[in-house]
């Protein structure tokens, strides 16, 4: 019965995880995003595209990753750090995410989603969606201006081929200058 819930589990988790990624597949604008060090140029926008640019001090430039820096290897954490994780010692049944007790695994998902989202607070790394955000509300706030320059244009175009065909319909004729308005008399 264990292994059909477990199973029953891993299918409900593995079909709400395509979810998001159906919803990645909509096309969408062309991003392009860089990293830049010190007074680097940034590359120009090719068509269509946006170009979101990170400026890094150039002291960190041949440095390796801050997010590489450090080791998760417990011989490099405090003996501080080791004792807070002694609380978790008596932590057992639904939702603790520990091998003992029933239900017990089920809080490991939950686990791993506040690690995830912990890790994404604290990190110091460079946050593309924010840069990619302000750039595309940078963009959308010339649209106004530009689509009302580009009716204008357009407006402009229009009324100089009106005024055209205006004036070749008011123009004469070439033969109606030169030609007898008079009919030959028939024979």
């Amino acid at each position: 019965m264990i292994r059909r819930l477990t199973a029953t589990l891993l299918a409900a988790s593995a079909a709400f995880a395509a979810l998001p990624a159906a919803a990645q597949d909509e096309a969408g604008d062309k991003v392009n995003m860089v990293i830049v060090y010190g007074e680097d140029a940034a590359p120009e926008p090719v068509g269509d595209e946006i170009v979101v640019v990170a400026r890094l001090p150039e002291a960190d430039r041949f440095r390796i990753p801050e997010t590489l820096r450090y080791s998760d290897n417990p011989a490099n954490n405090s003996w501080a750090s080791r004792v807070e994780r002694l609380d978790i010692v008596g932590d057992f049944g639904i939702l603790s995410c520990s091998a003992a007790g029933a239900g017990s695994e089920t809080g490991c998902t939950q686990a791993m989603i506040e690690a995830a989202y912990a890790d994404r607070a604290s990190g110091s790394s460079v946050r593309f969606a924010q840069l990619i955000e302000a750039a595309r509300q940078e963009r959308l706030a010339t649209i106004d201006e530009d689509a009302a320059a580009e009716q204008q244009r357009v407006e402009a175009i229009e009324d100089a081929y009106m005024e055209r065909l205006r004036q070749e319909r008011d123009a004469e004729l070439p033969d109606e200058a030169t030609t007898d308005t008079s009919l030959p008399q028939p024979q």
